[in-house]
């Protein structure tokens, strides 16, 4: 994709700090068609309630700016935020997006939340993409990246020499996506990030998080494949396979879960619905316990 076949997109970002992700709206100047990707939930683990204030303030501005909303794509099932597109999809009749092996990880979480209302064929999405896959928003074509490693099923998004990545990538002080969830591959994830590297150096990279690296004030969510080549303080060039696995699987071992991880994964899966109300009429987020030597004594 070149930059004379096409409009510059239209690009706004939306930063959650309570949960650090990044959403944005892309969109076509020509048609006004445009896409939500990883919008957000806010959700209150401590009450167990939901609010729509960051999605509302997405719709808000498309609706300001005279956008039809056609897509909402996810980069992958997060683990560090509820999912803002059911409600996207329920305002605007968007579709929702994400790539197609979201059913591998279907299939590794529905024991796990014995999810028996679950489907694993992916089919609670509207599209699954595939890599190389080729959509519209609007005039603009939209290109899918496959790039599995911190998941088994994250993808990217590239409008010309823009590429949204997930959490494959963060900023070049910060460093790299962990690996370790359920069917991570910290070898999988060196090679995604490789393929993002070799795209063309002025190739602008727009992050899904940030977490202000030790000694940066403020946060930030955009830099070029040129930058991350040069400075990436995990994977920059010259840091081969061996020696990023060796770092990526140590690193990982000291990190404690996301603190929205269960309530998180339970929804993304579903497409960011919530599991069916019971008989009640509330709906419930299960939350696994695992007794660990004598503890179960009594229980």
């Amino acid at each position: 994709m070149s930059a004379s076949t096409q409009s510059e997109p239209i690009i706004r970002a939306f930063f959650d700090e309570p949960t650090n992700t990044v959403s944005y709206i892309v969109a076509d100047p020509e048609t006004r068609q445009a896409a939500f990707i990883d919008p957000v939930l806010d959700y209150d683990h401590n009450s167990g309630s939901v609010d729509t204030r960051s999605v509302e303030a997405m719709l808000k501005a498309a609706d300001e700016a005279g956008y039809t909303v056609v897509w909402t794509l996810e980069t992958h099932a997060h683990a560090d935020h509820l999912s803002g597109s059911p409600y996207v999809k329920a305002k605007t009749g968007a579709k929702i997006g994400i790539g197609e092996h979201i059913r591998e990880v279907q299939k590794i979480f529905r024991p796990v939340f014995n999810a028996v209302d679950l489907k694993t064929d992916g089919s609670d999405f509207d599209h699954l993409f595939v890599d190389g896959e080729t959509f519209a928003i609007g005039n603009l074509a939209v290109e899918v990246m496959y790039t599995p490693g911190h998941t088994p099923a994250d993808i990217c998004y590239r409008i010309d020499h823009h590429v949204f990545v997930g959490d494959t990538l963060f900023m070049p002080d910060f460093g790299t996506a962990r690996a370790d969830f359920p069917g991570g591959d910290v070898h999988a994830l060196y090679r995604s990030i490789r393929r993002l590297l070799s795209l063309p150096p002025e190739t602008v990279l727009h992050m899904c998080h940030d977490y202000k690296a030790p000694g940066r004030d403020a946060y930030a969510w955009e830099t070029t494949v040129a930058a991350q080549r040069a400075g990436n303080v995990h994977v920059k060039e010259g840091v081969s396979e061996e020696a990023f696995t060796a770092m990526r699987t140590a690193r990982d071992a000291t990190l404690a879960a996301p603190r929205l991880l269960l309530p998180s994964i339970q929804v993304n899966i579903r497409a960011g619905k919530f599991p069916p109300a019971e008989a009640n009429g509330v709906r419930y987020l299960t939350i696994p316990v695992t007794l660990r030597g004598g503890a179960g004594i009594g229980l």
